[in-house]
């Protein structure tokens, strides 16, 4: 019986865990990083602000609880869809694709994860997540390019640069009103991809025509 009631405490205080990042994830949508305080946070998870400060002593160890969220969610997906295609091609497609249109599905979100102005100690770990980003962007160019796909280049370097296009064309200050053009942007953005990594003839090939929009689902 002791045993039975320490998994359930360990479970009680786990799902109180994922409802603090989720109140955090929810405020970040809506008012970006600076918005998630631990009082803001708290009374949206319908919590004591002392309860939040037993998970999270700080305001920075909150946010940096849920940058690891999301970039462990948005890999993720990227990942599930890399992975149901049927080529390394179409996986590096699938790939920009996925992020691309969930970045705009909740651009607000996006730009608070991994463009928008903080704190040094909070930008450490938005870092992180960037890195991954192209870390994993890195493993399908190389993919592509093992597979005869892609013309020899340093996929590193091709996946800096490819996060860089992906930031500046979706959510940086320079990216257009997406309103109603969410599909036409991903597959533009997508089709400048891969025509710098070297792929002329992307719609002829029909790796963007299928374009699939992400759903809360996914």
């Amino acid at each position: 019986m002791p045993y039975r009631r320490t998994e359930n405490v360990a479970r009680r205080l786990a799902a109180r865990r994922d409802a603090i990042i989720a109140a955090a994830r929810q405020t970040a949508s809506e008012g970006g990083m600076a918005a998630v305080q631990i009082a803001t946070v708290a009374t949206r998870a319908g919590i004591a602000a002392g309860t939040v400060y037993r998970y999270f002593p700080a305001k920075s160890d909150l946010v940096a609880a849920l940058l690891t969220e999301i970039a462990e969610r948005e890999i993720g997906a990227l990942r599930r869809a890399a992975d149901a295609a049927p080529g390394p091609l179409s996986a590096l497609s699938a790939a920009i694709m996925s992020f691309a249109g969930r970045a705009l599905r909740d651009r607000r979100l996006a730009f608070a994860a991994i463009a928008e102005p903080v704190d040094a100690e909070i930008d450490a770990s938005r870092l992180a997540f960037r890195k991954s980003l192209a870390a994993e962007f890195a493993l399908r160019i190389a993919a592509a390019r093992a597979g005869g796909h892609l013309p020899e280049q340093d996929a590193a370097l091709a996946a800096a640069a490819l996060t860089g296009l992906l930031v500046e064309g979706l959510i940086g200050p320079l990216a257009p009103d997406a309103s109603g053009r969410e599909r036409d942007i991903v597959q533009s953005l997508t089709l400048v991809a891969l025509r710098a990594l070297g792929v002329a003839d992307a719609r002829a090939r029909g790796l963007v025509v299928q374009t699939k929009m992400p759903t809360d689902a996914d």
